[in-house]
């Protein structure tokens, strides 16, 4: 091969050696940035705002969320939140914080209000004022009432009748007949306290069962007071009268007798029809406890009646 062919295949090869070298330039001109190459990690900056392609947009924040964005609702950049938006979205109106009460606080007296008022230690004076209703409404959401508003209605006056029973049942328990009132002999005694709708069963000193909440008679059917006896006695005793259900029933005065009942004993529009009511699990104590010709001793009146 003379000189002139040697040139022609050095010039081919030369050619081929340039255009390969112009490849690997584009192909690194056009890859992604390295980690390193603006000192930033890479995770970062995977997390700046990026424009309507999905590229970042100049500065690194130009897109919809970005100063060039067109404004949302109340002339805020789209997708922007306030503070009090956070990350679940604005907050409804009237929702409360944590911890406070909720719901707005009402201006107007209650049909319970000297109720509610002697009970939580306020001025009793029957007339709603601006701190006995921020007083009631904490009361009411510290319970677990609703609407917590502090209106002295039906529900709050329920509460405190349940409060009250349960505050009188805990100072009753160390010794139920402290008063004296119920006799202290030798047999066995159902002490039933109608004025503080309590009961329980002595023998002597020594308290056998109770006291335990009761439900006595109603207005015009109150349960009759004095000593009586247990008479009857029938565990699945059926009201012919009432058309009721009477469990554990033990009669001690004709018609009116211990036992147990579905409702609730602290409701105070309720009432029996003279008998004394108990839960189903206080009858049923109170029916191992009693026997045909124990004592029954009643005293007292039952409050509202």
């Amino acid at each position: 091969m003379g000189p002139a062919g040697r040139c022609g295949r050095w010039t081919a090869a030369v050619a081929a050696v340039l255009s390969l070298a112009g490849c690997v330039f584009a192909v690194a001109e056009h890859a992604p940035p390295s980690p390193t190459e603006d000192n930033r990690p890479r995770q970062e900056r995977t997390h700046e705002p990026t424009g309507p392609s999905g590229t970042a947009g100049p500065g690194g924040t130009a897109g919809p969320t970005g100063p060039g964005a067109s404004p949302g609702p109340g002339g805020r950049p789209a997708g922007e939140r306030t503070p009090a938006e956070g990350r679940h979205g604005p907050q409804r109106s009237g929702a409360s914080t944590a911890g406070a009460p909720s719901g707005p606080c009402t201006a107007r007296t209650g049909p319970y209000q000297r109720t509610v008022e002697r009970f939580l230690g306020l001025t009793v004076d029957g007339r709603q004022s601006e701190a006995d209703c921020r007083a009631i409404r904490a009361w009411q959401h510290r319970e677990g009432l609703d609407p917590a508003i502090g209106f002295a209605g039906p529900a709050a006056r329920d509460h405190v009748r349940r409060l009250t029973a349960r505050r009188v049942l805990a100072d009753a328990r160390r010794d139920p007949n402290a008063a004296g009132r119920c006799p202290v002999v030798r047999e066995r005694v159902a002490c039933v306290d109608l004025a503080r709708q309590l009961m329980w069963v002595q023998r002597g000193r020594e308290v056998l069962m109770g006291p335990v909440h009761i439900r006595t008679g109603k207005a015009g059917r109150p349960t009759r007071t004095g000593t009586h006896r247990v008479f009857w006695r029938n565990r699945d005793h059926f009201s012919t009268l009432y058309k009721t259900p009477m469990p554990y029933a033990q009669f001690f005065d004709g018609g009116q007798a211990f036992h147990a009942v579905r409702d609730d004993i602290h409701d105070p529009a309720g009432g029996s029809h003279g008998c004394v009511n108990l839960t189903r699990r206080d009858a049923r104590r109170l029916w191992d406890t009693l026997r045909i010709n124990d004592q029954v001793y009643v005293w007292g009146r039952r409050p509202g009646t």
